[in-house]
């Protein structure tokens, strides 16, 4: 019997939920080699600054650089690869950082105070970043919409200056990424990856700039070295391989489905792929798809190692038992191809972004709908929330007293002070107490 394109279950099978949380388990660091290797990478680069960046670049991009210059990116270039792109290209871009810009102005904060009867004021500042670097993948696929997905919702923010880092193997650099870049407004592109450029924008080097934030996906090596760095510096997330969650009411065009499944498999071999129904004919269905669809996909061979290896088609008993998957999964994605699918949102718990209806393929969200694709994985959705403009704003709390509202508060402080037998405070608030 031949080996499966992708796993079938039902809640109906005496081990399903075991058999569930292995499948959907995945810990973003998990070998203690890649960690041995990242540390000793993070500590040259902290060591050695930009000679590190150019004798790893050479060593695991297969580069010849003599010079950091060799790993800079001028404005020049940046402008020179956006008016060399084709039209169609330009235009989609711009597109999507006009709706990208559109949905993340509705986020901005103004900072607000208040005054209490007695002349107190309590209020909350809110200031952006300075800097924040952006790290953007290469390799296996590259990314300008993630340029445009992290870059601009820090601008809206009011981030001063953005640094962004994508590797260039073998010397090749995806002019589309460039081009997005200029559009989106980073100010300083660099050519490194992995690890050593997580720790250049971490503590600085030479000509790297240490930031305050670092955003972005990326490798196993590059979620290693943001988890080793983090203190030193902000993180967004530590993110692992992409996840969509699909649950279909059995009445959405199974090619669709099969199709959906495919854009995130496409990513990687880790990636993970789900699709839960109460309707068996449609899972069928959608099997048949699968097997139809998959021989003329360009990535087939990755889609099929994702698919066999984390994929599900999950049948339940009917939409509770399905929610309650949904919320045990805490998908990156999670696609409500179902009638009515805002009825489902007052029970829906945990998702990185939520795509309703059959018409809303996931893919609209990863390029153009507007909100970041940059989201939690690895059911982190539970505590928290896709990029945004507040992951570059912080919020200082204010507290200006009056003599009254010194007195009047400080005796308050005075009780709970000694109460915890910390004397000091407690006299400091004293000395305010209007006698």
């Amino acid at each position: 019997m031949s080996t499966p394109l992708i796993k079938r279950l039902s809640t109906s099978d005496g081990d399903f939920l075991p058999t569930l949380d292995k499948l959907i388990a995945w810990n973003t660091v998990s070998d203690s080699n890649i960690e041995e290797r990242v540390a000793k990478i993070i500590q040259q680069v902290r060591a050695n600054g930009d000679q590190a960046l150019i004798d790893f670049s050479n060593q695991f991009d297969r580069r010849s650089v003599n010079s950091i210059e060799q790993l800079c990116v001028d404005s020049a270039q940046l402008e020179a690869a956006l008016a060399n792109i084709d039209t169609e290209t330009r235009t989609a871009l711009e597109t999507a950082a006009q709706r990208i810009s559109d949905y993340h102005q509705h986020q901005t904060q103004d900072s607000w105070q208040y005054q209490e009867p007695n002349g107190t004021i309590l209020g909350q500042r809110v200031t952006p970043l300075e800097r924040v670097g952006l790290y953007v993948p290469g390799g296996k696929a590259s990314y300008p919409s993630s340029v445009l997905m992290s870059c601009i919702p820090a601008r809206i923010a009011g981030v001063e200056e953005v640094i962004m880092a994508v590797p260039a193997p073998d010397d090749e650099l995806n002019p589309i990424v460039l081009a997005a870049a200029a559009i989106a407004g980073v100010d300083k592109v660099f050519t490194v990856g992995g690890a050593q450029a997580v720790a250049a924008m971490a503590y600085g080097t030479q000509s790297i700039p240490k930031v305050d934030k670092i955003v972005g996906p990326g490798n196993i090596y590059v979620a290693t070295a943001k988890r080793m760095v983090f203190g030193a510096v902000g993180l967004d997330m530590v993110a692992g391989p992409t996840e969509i969650l699909i649950i279909c009411d059995g009445k959405t065009d199974p090619d669709w489905i099969a199709m959906d499944l495919f854009s995130q498999a496409e990513h990687d071999e880790n990636a993970q792929s789900i699709l839960i129904s109460w309707d068996a004919s449609h899972l069928d269905a959608v099997y048949q798809s699968i097997a139809k669809l998959l021989p003329e996909m360009e990535r087939k061979d990755i889609i099929a190692q994702s698919l066999a290896d984390r994929g599900a088609l999950i049948e339940v008993v009917g939409k509770e038992e399905a929610i309650m998957l949904s919320n045990r999964i805490a998908p990156e994605h999670l696609e409500l191809s179902v009638d009515d699918p805002e009825s489902w949102l007052s029970e829906i718990r945990h998702a990185g972004a939520i795509f309703m209806g059959r018409h809303t393929a996931e893919a609209i969200g990863d390029y153009s709908a507007g909100p970041s694709h940059v989201l939690p994985t690895s059911a982190t959705a539970r505590f928290s929330s896709p990029l945004s403009v507040y992951d570059f704003q912080k919020r200082s709390s204010l507290t200006y007293c009056s003599p009254e509202g010194a007195s009047e508060l400080g005796k308050v402080a005075s009780v709970l002070g000694r109460g915890e037998d910390l004397t000091a405070h407690a006299k400091s608030a004293e000395y305010r107490i209007i006698k």
